[in-house]
This record gives structure tokens, C-alpha cells and sequence, in this order.
């Protein structure tokens, strides 16, 4: 009995058939799957198109993905005008100080009249109290016309005494003289110089200066046990403000 011919199979059901198919059907599920999860990336991932570098700032990426147009620019507000300075005080009737307060240097202290010695020279606070400060009762009261003078001193034997801080006074400062009308006269620092007590500018310090003054005076540079300090701190302020009832009203 003759061999019975094996039939050839069909063409799709052949191992080449199979194998092919496989291959293309797994292609496409990978295209596929890429073009998915681009179409579902967030739009600003899309725009860069790769992940931010490191050291890249948000700065960058919000220049790169923001396509708002960027608010207008205000118009700046014109600065506002300065207020015209007021003008001084006008000069006060004449009466005795009573005490000085620089609130900077926590002073706070009574004050008597002095006099000149038979030098002509504006004699010192008694050293029995270091915190008493001495006004030159023949010159101009605090708020009059000219320039009033007060002295006090730098230390004692005990210690730092009423002017101690004289010298950390700087332009600015106020100090305050309270009268015994009720009114308290203000002065504004000008300056803080200090002089040699050989060459002591007696004219730009006792000088009038067509407005009322201040003047306050201590001891300066070097100390000598014989002759003690060789020159003086003076601190130059003009009036600039009253406080208190007007007792002409």
C-alpha cells in the first residue's frame, strides 16, 4: 500500500505566519502605548520636552511654559511733596532755667545761676554735687535772644559726673531746658567741637548769632593731676521748638 502525501498546511497557520504576526502586533501595542502617554502629558512637559536639568531654576521654567502675556507695568506714583520746614519758634521773655534734660545721654538735672570770678572767667557747679549744671545768669536765658551758656562738670573724684556723655552727642539731638514760666525751650545739636583751653574761640562760642542759642560747655582732652584737662567740649544747638502753656494768654 502506497505512503498517503502529507498535505501542506495553509499559509496563517504556518510557524513563520505566527511568529511574524507577533512581532508586528507587539510593534504596534509599543507605538501605541508611546503616542498614549504623550497625548496625556501635561501641557508644560510637552513644551520643554525633557526634564529640567540640575541647578535650573523654576524661574527658567515658567519663562519657557507660561505663554500669559505678562501684566502691564504700573506707572510709578510721583514722589510726595516734601512738606516746607517749619518756621522757628519766636524768641521767649526772659526766665531763669530750672533744669536740663538730654534725653540721649539720660540727663536730667537741676540748674543753678553762676557768675564770672575776678578773672572774668564763668566759674564751675560746686564739686559737692556733680549733677548740678550751672547757668550764665548775666547772659541770655534759655529762649531769649543770644546765646545762653551752661556748664557742668566731666567728673569728680568719685566719678563720672552730669556731662560725662557730652561728647556722644551728634547732630540731631535735643536738648531741653525747662524755665521757671512753665515753658520748656528746645534746642536742636548743631555741632560738638572741642578746643584747647590756650586757644579757646571765646567769640564763635559766647558770640550772638541773630537767633537764640545754646551753648554747653565741659572739660576736654588731656587730664593733668596739677593743672587738670587741657581743654574744653562744647556742644553749639539752636531753639527750635516750645513746649507749654503761654502764660501771655
Amino acid at each position: 500500500m502506497a505512503p498517503r502525501r502529507r498535505r501542506r498546511r495553509p499559509w496563517y497557520r504556518t510557524r513563520a505566519y505566527r511568529l511574524t504576526r507577533t512581532v508586528a502586533l507587539t510593534v504596534a501595542l509599543a507605538v501605541g502605548g508611546v503616542w498614549w502617554s504623550q497625548d496625556e502629558e501635561p501641557s508644560g512637559a510637552a513644551a520643554t520636552g525633557a526634564a529640567a536639568a540640575p541647578g535650573s531654576t523654576a524661574v527658567k521654567a515658567s519663562r519657557t511654559t507660561d505663554a500669559r502675556p505678562a501684566p502691564p507695568r504700573t506707572a510709578r506714583r510721583p514722589a510726595p511733596a516734601t512738606r516746607p520746614a517749619a518756621p522757628p519758634p519766636r524768641p521767649l521773655a526772659r526766665a531763669r532755667p530750672t533744669r536740663v534734660v538730654i534725653p540721649y545721654i539720660g540727663v536730667d538735672a537741676p540748674v543753678i545761676g553762676l557768675g564770672l570770678d575776678r578773672d572774668h572767667r564763668l566759674t564751675a557747679p560746686p564739686e559737692g554735687d556733680a549733677r548740678q549744671v550751672g547757668w550764665y545768669r548775666d547772659g541770655p536765658s534759655p529762649g531769649e535772644r543770644g546765646t545762653a551758656v551752661l556748664v557742668g562738670h566731666l567728673d569728680t573724684d568719685t566719678g563720672p559726673a552730669v556731662f560725662a556723655g557730652l561728647g556722644e552727642l551728634t547732630p540731631g539731638h535735643l536738648v531741653e531746658l525747662r524755665r521757671a514760666d512753665g515753658r520748656t525751650a528746645v534746642y536742636t545739636v548743631d555741632a560738638v567741637k572741642s578746643y584747647e583751653k590756650a586757644h579757646f574761640p571765646d567769640r564763635e562760642v559766647y558770640g550772638a548769632r541773630g537767633r537764640p542759642e545754646l551753648r554747653l560747655i565741659t572739660c576736654g582732652g588731656a587730664y593733668d593731676r596739677r593743672t587738670g584737662y587741657t581743654g574744653n567740649t562744647v556742644v553749639f544747638a539752636h531753639f527750635t521748638a516750645v513746649r507749654g502753656p503761654d502764660p501771655t494768654r
